[in-house]
């Protein structure tokens, strides 16, 4: 799965119509429909949309035809395996009808141009977990943390003893990440989530 690295623009004119996609990189569903008020042009005929965040996906056609819109654009969206992807098309209205055909071809293609146009960046799925170490064993660990690929340390609260590290790591080697840590501090490490 990938995901947009920054908002992008794209606009074609179809039969005298014009027709803007703006794709934006999303992380939640309050994102989404924050950043669709946000960007959705009231005097257009239409702002169709649709959005995917992981499993959860929607979508609209605000007034064109049934599924002549937001599936496509969904579909687009899907066709590009990206994530965490809002995509609004808005359409002006130029006085020749498309067609349910038509339509789906515009709405579809201009969010497909827009996404191939769009830097992405592979999304990778991460576990936030926090560990509480001893003074003594700190460095040690913080050096075989630093070392494991795609392991980010968000934060150290230090306290009397020691300190707190709060990290993220890719969810498929959080398991063996605190097996390590575990191991290297003896067991005296305190996991938390």
């Amino acid at each position: 799965m990938y995901t947009l690295d920054q908002t992008e623009h794209f606009e074609q004119e179809i039969r005298k119509s014009r027709f803007l996609a703006i794709a934006c990189p999303v992380e939640n569903e309050a994102e989404a429909k924050a950043r669709l008020a946000e960007v959705s042009d009231l005097s257009a005929n239409h702002n169709c949309w649709a959005w995917r965040i992981g499993q959860a996906y929607r979508f609209s056609d605000d007034g064109e035809p049934s599924g002549t819109a937001g599936k496509p654009i969904l579909q687009a969206i899907d066709g590009q395996t990206l994530d965490r992807t809002l995509v609004v098309v808005t359409r002006w209205f130029g006085g020749i009808l498309l067609g349910s055909g038509g339509l789906m071809r515009a709405y579809g293609g201009t969010a497909a141009l827009c996404l191939r146009a769009a830097a992405k960046t592979e999304y990778v799925e991460r576990a936030a977990l926090s560990v509480s170490l001893g003074f003594s064993d700190l460095s040690l660990v913080k050096a075989r943390l630093a070392a494991l690929p795609g392991l980010m340390i968000d934060d150290e609260v230090f306290h009397d003893s020691g300190a707190r590290l709060f990290f993220r790591i890719p969810s498929e080697r959080a398991e063996e990440t605190l097996r390590l840590i575990v191991d290297l501090t003896s067991g005296r490490a305190e996991i938390g989530e």
